[in-house]
């Protein structure tokens, strides 16, 4: 194997099946949480309810993380895996029901309402686990040495799920209808449980099965926050995304500003996903590696710019691009924040790490949602998406002002250790 080789971890069977899976995930997700939005919004016109929808998601997500870090990493990922699954799927289910019309004659909007709301707060508790049993899952399959390579592939599935996810959301709400689109996600979750079946269980290597709960989170917060260089690129970016993030915002930018409806909010939507896509696929052949920490502070600068430059356009080509080349920046983010965890967490505390990053990272995406609806609902839309991308680049000057150790940061050092431990 090619010590540059781009397609190293796409040699590993088990691999291959794991990002259709993750794909399945992704895409559902994704697309479920833009028919959501579409739907809360057309029945309340409310900025706010889709705030809310973040946050019904957030609050277990955030409260149940580091309980669900102790149990990935004392319990088999993927037996623990088909649970998450099998719990999103039941949640799909319940949300293809509550918009059948033949369900909900008869029922008040606001109840309809509350049901969507406690479904996705549900779903948050599923999500608590599924990310840190993924990432845990990820490290059994493949050697260390080809981290970084399955790190770009894995990111880069993710991407086109999110691609095609909010896309499709947008084209089957139009074609199809939000009921039906639904059902669309159910199908694809199956897909993901089936996909799974394929990979044989794997080993548990935590050597302290048993740990008492308290003792393994204390152990888990200990190693995050003594390791500056995790601690800094999930910080920085826990920021960027919670004061950058526009993305809870579309269905209005797409209705009452841009005037495009569903069909150009589809396109809205998958524009930054398609422009990580790209960036992500292209790093294969051109690692980050190098100088990554200069690098992670350049793309969160600017995917700061990207936001600005949204929120200030009233042409719709125009947003595209600037959605697009957001989607480039935060892709380039991801794969070198991807790779310092990867390889820089021991086995035994990937579950409890990965969740720490959930909390960081992860829920920043809802609570950037809500930061969002609140502050349109504030102070305008427009004036609150470029409040959240000037937020983004003092952070980002911030960060590395006070952070020297961080803007040094070199990728390759790392790789050379796990291949003379091998």
């Amino acid at each position: 194997m090619a010590k540059n080789d781009p397609y190293a971890a796409l040699r590993y069977r088990e691999f291959n099946i794991f990002l259709l899976l993750r794909f399945a995930l992704v895409f559902a997700w994704t697309m479920q949480f833009v028919v959501i939005e579409w739907e809360v919004y057309s029945i309340t016109k409310d900025p706010l309810s889709l705030g809310i929808i973040g946050l019904m998601e957030v609050i277990p997500a955030v409260s149940m993380a580091l309980f669900a870090g102790h149990v990935v990493d004392q319990k088999e990922k993927k037996s623990l895996l088909i649970k998450c699954i099998i719990g999103f799927s039941v949640i799909s289910f319940g949300l293809f029901l509550i918009t059948w019309p033949r369900v909900i004659e008869g029922l008040a909007t606001q109840t309809i309402l509350y049901i969507v709301y406690a479904l996705v707060f549900l779903g948050g508790i599923v999500r608590a686990f599924i990310g840190p049993t993924i990432f845990s899952l990820f490290s059994l399959l493949i050697p260390k040495k080809v981290y970084p390579n399955a790190a770009t592939w894995s990111s880069s599935v993710w991407q086109v799920g999110a691609v095609l996810g909010p896309a499709l959301g947008g084209f089957t709400i139009h074609w199809i209808g939000v009921h039906w689109s639904m059902c669309l996600i159910f199908g694809f979750s199956l897909l993901a449980l089936f996909s799974l079946f394929q990979i044989p269980k794997k080993p548990v290597l935590n050597p302290n099965i048993g740990e008492p709960v308290m003792k393994s989170l204390k152990g888990g917060l200990k190693f995050v926050f003594n390791n500056k260089i995790i601690l800094g690129a999930l910080t920085l970016d826990m920021i960027a995304v919670l004061f950058g993030g526009a993305v809870a915002l579309l269905p209005i930018f797409a209705q009452d500003i841009l005037h495009v409806g569903s069909e150009g909010f589809g396109i809205l939507r998958a524009s930054p996903a398609v422009g990580a896509a790209i960036i992500m696929f292209t790093s294969a052949y051109f690692p980050l590696n190098k100088n990554a920490g200069m690098k992670l502070l350049a793309a969160i600068f600017g995917f700061g710019v990207c936001i600005i430059v949204f929120g200030l356009s009233t042409w719709f080509w125009l947003s595209v691009f600037a959605l697009f080349m957001s989607g480039v920046t935060d892709g380039i983010s991801m794969i070198i924040r991807q790779t310092i965890l990867q390889l820089k967490t021991p086995d035994a505390m990937r579950g409890r790490v990965a969740s720490v990053n959930s909390m960081f990272v992860g829920s920043s995406n809802e609570l950037g949602a809500f930061e969002s609806g609140l502050t349109a609902k504030l102070m305008g839309t427009v004036t609150a998406v470029v409040f959240g991308g000037c937020m983004t680049l003092i952070t980002v000057v911030t960060t590395g002002a006070l952070l020297p150790k961080f803007r040094k940061l070199d990728l390759r050092k790392d790789l050379e250790e796990p291949e003379k431990e091998s």
